[in-house]
């Protein structure tokens, strides 16, 4: 496997558009976490490997207009380099169909083990401890305040994850355990969820306010 790994690894490196928030290391997590899952989960994990690392082949910026169409780019992207490795047409359409399948906006069900530990493994990445890094590092990149100056955890207002870093945190990645698809991913995120959440009371308690009781969302 892991002469497979550093040449998809090699493809990423080469053709894949990367951004804090999307490079290799995100790539190595991804895998790691699809590795852990499927421990215990079951998957097949050669095309775990492959979709785990050509998953952002096609990584569009989060503002663009078209990013709900970047999973389905970034698999018909795949496909030639899967068959220059020798995949076989049944593990192509899997690791086709497990890549189109993780993006959150694409809104595409994931139909195999396959598919549901990718999106599982991908959705881990943005929760967390590494989750919170990459939520203020692409804010940082869109020019996004980290919050709201009067009212940080948007107790008075809608939260607006286009204006504030910190307002993302309750329009999607403190909901991401609710559709994680694996027992194992429903656990690892819940243990990450508790990460950020101590985060949250801490910067409450630099800020002098009291931490957002109302974005303890349960799973």
């Amino acid at each position: 496997m892991e002469p497979l790994r550093q040449t998809l690894r090699d493809i990423a490196e080469r053709d894949m558009a990367q951004d804090s928030a999307h490079d290799l290391g995100h790539l190595d997590r991804v895998w790691f976490t699809c590795d852990r899952i499927a421990a215990t989960e079951g998957g097949n994990r050669k095309l775990l490997l492959a979709a785990a690392y050509l998953h952002d082949l096609v990584n569009l910026p989060k503002d663009a207009p078209n990013r709900a169409q970047a999973s389905r780019l970034a698999a018909d992207a795949a496909i030639p380099h899967l068959q220059a490795l020798g995949f076989s047409e049944t593990e192509i359409a899997r690791t086709r169909h497990a890549i189109e399948a993780h993006s959150f906006s694409a809104n595409i069900e994931p139909e195999t083990q396959e598919a549901r530990i990718l999106r599982d493994a991908d959705r881990m990445d943005a929760i967390g401890a590494t989750g919170i890094a990459r939520t203020f590092a692409v804010s940082g990149r869109l020019n996004r305040p980290l919050h709201h100056p009067d009212d940080p955890f948007a107790t008075h207002r809608p939260p607006d994850d286009s204006a504030y870093a910190l307002d993302h945190w309750p329009v999607k990645l403190l909901r991401l355990a609710e559709g994680m698809t694996t027992e194992t991913g429903r656990a690892l995120a819940q243990r990450r969820l508790s990460v950020m959440h101590r985060y949250l009371s801490d910067l409450a308690d630099e800020i002098g306010t009291e931490p957002p009781q109302h974005w303890d969302i349960q799973t």
